[in-house]
């Protein structure tokens, strides 16, 4: 399914194109526009005197093409979103069935109604803080 739609999505970007080059080698309405600035006269050597025709009906095409790929990709898109939507809601599940990790007792705090067996760990510290000098060294640098 992932194939396709990388195949559907690069004929629309290639139909794009050609439609975006259509668009611009048409001849102008009143002698005038873009088509007549990016080589409008180019359509009359290349496709004949009666080009207009033929690149309207391409464009037409054309156009057709990219709406159809277009709506097809995003119909594609939602089905693969809501089958995936359905394996994480199905993951999600699965871990809020699973059982909670229990605390050993050993670390649990003593409540009021159960004597503490076992003093708090003290805290650590820094042995950086708490190293002594060197012996032979008289004190410490200036």
């Amino acid at each position: 399914m992932i194939f396709i739609v990388g195949l559907l999505t690069v004929a629309l970007l290639l139909d794009c194109l050609v439609l975006i080059f259509l668009v611009l080698v048409q001849l102008p309405k009143k002698d005038a526009g873009a088509g007549l600035a990016f080589g409008g006269g180019a359509a009359d050597a290349l496709f004949g005197a009666g080009s207009g025709n033929t690149l309207t009906k391409i464009t037409k095409s054309a156009t057709v093409i990219m709406f159809v790929l277009a709506l097809l990709l995003g119909y594609m898109e939602e089905k693969m979103h809501r089958s995936n939507a359905g394996e994480f809601t199905k993951g999600v599940q699965e871990k809020q069935s699973a059982p909670s990790l229990t605390v050993p007792p050993s670390t649990v705090p003593p409540t009021a109604s159960q004597p503490a067996s076992t003093p708090p760990p003290a805290a650590p510290t820094n042995s950086l803080l708490t190293m002594p000098l060197p012996t032979g060294t008289n004190s410490p640098a200036k």
